[in-house]
């Protein structure tokens, strides 16, 4: 199905290793170990390893560079959790930063606003990243991650500047997000995923169908609040670049944001292939539990 279930791979026991290792032995230790956990994954995770090599195959990949990305794409994205872990526990100053577009997210101080982006690179990275120019960052998840990677955040990373809003079945996310955007802080949110009772519609990506959420969209003709297409890819060495689109103002419908929001993300994903993080099916037709919009 192309429905996301809400839950992302991994235990924390597999966080505890890793925590370990970083604070005892060093990210070189951590990177080291994430090479076998990689190759564990192409072996024995059999559906997410068959959805990142449609992936790689839709993008035009040949298919012995594909093979080969989908070993590198678990080791890039084992990388970017490690990097948040670090950077969150102190370790900032390991990593390099440049960024593009940062007059644009400076602008978001005065108003406040929604960054849109995709699980694509490293978001969370990002939000640490507007620390850096003051902006109160809630980054919004799905209830089902919520209890796991909250008490993550609470026990190992310090930065208290990014909040999370959980996403629930009782909206009460909406009176969440109403305050913060009165307080001028920013919301992170996906335009790439949905989940079983989510409003979709069917778009072209990369050069095939595939469907998309609605919500993330319609919100923001709902709130008429400014936004901008953001993200936080991985650089060579402990490089993490932030670029940010210009402030747009809602003029238009939700379908138009979302037909804009697929045709900067599909030129994002070309430029850093390998961070393209959605380990299922992106293209299926298999839709069952979501409402298709015509």
């Amino acid at each position: 199905m192309s429905s996301w279930k809400g839950k992302t791979r991994g235990g924390l026991l597999g966080y505890q290793i890793f925590i370990f290792l970083i604070r005892k032995l060093g990210l070189g230790a951590a990177y080291l170990l994430l090479r076998f956990v990689a190759m564990y994954y192409v072996a024995f995770a059999p559906k997410s390893t068959a959805g990142i090599y449609k992936y790689f195959r839709t993008i035009k990949m040949p298919w012995p560079k594909a093979m080969l990305s989908v070993y590198r794409s678990y080791y890039v994205f084992g990388q970017t959790l490690i990097d948040k872990i670090a950077i969150g526990s102190g370790s900032a100053d390991k990593f390099a930063y440049t960024y593009d577009g940062i007059e644009h997210l400076r602008g978001l101080k005065d108003t406040g606003g929604i960054l849109l982006g995709a699980h694509f690179g490293n978001w969370e990275i990002a939000g640490f990243l507007l620390n850096d120019i003051n902006l109160t960052t809630n980054i919004l998840i799905y209830e089902a991650e919520h209890e796991k990677i909250k008490n993550f955040l609470d026990k190992v990373m310090n930065s208290k500047h990014v909040k999370i809003i959980p996403i629930k079945n009782d909206l009460s996310h909406l009176f969440k997000i109403n305050n913060a955007l009165r307080n001028k802080e920013v919301i992170c949110m996906h335009g790439d995923r949905f989940v079983d009772g989510a409003r979709i519609v069917e778009k072209t990506f990369m050069g095939k169908k595939a469907y998309f959420p609605l919500g993330p969209f319609s919100m923001l003709t709902k709130l008429k609040v400014p936004y901008t297409f953001a993200y936080a890819v991985r650089g060579k060495g402990r490089v993490y670049h932030l670029s940010a689109t210009p402030i747009h103002e809602v003029t238009t419908s939700a379908e138009q944001i979302l037909d804009d929001y697929i045709k900067h993300l599909e030129t994002k994903v070309l430029s850093h292939p390998l961070q393209w993080f959605n380990y299922y099916d992106f293209w299926s037709k298999d839709v069952k539990g979501a409402s298709v919009q015509s």
